[in-house]
């Protein structure tokens, strides 16, 4: 994955979720944190829980499949760190589409 990706991904997160970043991103890294806050998320209440991932957009067949698995931090944690890589990818595609549209049909 691009470091520019990581780095677009890292810092949504951070602001979205109250994440304390570390210098040095990683993928493992952003997912501990992630995943740290998720149980104290969970540990307040399963309202401001769900309504989260209902505004994340977080499959609620997705969700379903890990919470019955071990480890429920760390999966939810990975689920919400693939969407906000879907959401960065369908945006970078997205403007280099309209990077290429007509000139004329620009406002």
């Amino acid at each position: 994955m691009p470091d520019n990706i990581l780095q677009e991904a890292a810092i949504a997160l951070g602001h979205d979720w109250g994440l304390l970043l570390p210098d040095t991103l990683s993928e493992e890294a952003i997912l501990k944190l992630l995943a740290d806050r998720i149980v104290t998320i969970l540990e307040r209440g399963p309202e401001t829980f769900f309504q989260l991932m209902y505004r994340l957009d977080i499959s609620e067949k997705k969700l379903n499949a890990v919470m019955q698995d071990e480890d429920v931090a760390a999966k939810i944690a990975r689920l919400i760190y693939d969407r906000q890589l879907q959401k960065i990818q369908s945006r970078v595609a997205n403007r280099k589409t309209s990077e290429n549209d007509d000139p004329e049909l620009k406002w």
